[in-house]
C-alpha cells in the first residue's frame, strides 16, 4: 500500500528585514541558511510590486516533513493573525530558550499537548508568531 504524502509541502515566513530574520532563525534553530537566486524572469526592483527575496532553511526534500524559506516581498507582509508554522525539535525547550537573545519574544513556554508531545509559541524578530514542537 502506498503511503500518502503529507498535505503540506512548503512554507514561507514573510519578513521586513531578511538579514535580521536570517540571523534570528540561524541563532534560535542553530542552523545555517542559504540565500537563493531569484528565478530567471522574476527579477524586479526592490520598490516594485513583484519584488521578492528568499533565504532557504536547510532541507532534504526527499525526507519526511517540508522545506521552506524566509521571504521579503511587496506582495505579502509579516505579522500576527496568519498561519502558525511549527518547527520540529528534539526538545522544543532548547529552541525556546534561545528566542529572546536572538531578538524574539516567548509567548507560551513549553507545554504538554498530551499524546502529541510538547509545544511552545514565540514571536520572531519580524513579529510573526512561530511554534516549536517536540515529542519530549
Amino acid at each position: 500500500m502506498e503511503t500518502a504524502r503529507n498535505p503540506f509541502g512548503w512554507t514561507e515566513i514573510y519578513v521586513e528585514d531578511i538579514a535580521r530574520a536570517q540571523k534570528f532563525y540561524e541563532a534560535v534553530l542553530n542552523i545555517k541558511m542559504q540565500p537563493t537566486p531569484v528565478p530567471q524572469g522574476m527579477e524586479a526592483e526592490e520598490g516594485s510590486d513583484e519584488y521578492f527575496e528568499m533565504v532557504f532553511f536547510p532541507a532534504n526534500m526527499d525526507a519526511p516533513g517540508m522545506g521552506g524559506a524566509l521571504v521579503k516581498s511587496n506582495m505579502f507582509k509579516p505579522g500576527a493573525g496568519g498561519t502558525l508554522n511549527y518547527f520540529s525539535c528534539e526538545d522544543c525547550a532548547n529552541e525556546i530558550s534561545r528566542v529572546v537573545a536572538a531578538g524574539g519574544k516567548v509567548l507560551h513556554e513549553k507545554m504538554s499537548i498530551g499524546e502529541y508531545g510538547f509545544c511552545g509559541i514565540c514571536q520572531d524578530s519580524e513579529g510573526n508568531p512561530i511554534g516549536f514542537h517536540s515529542m519530549k
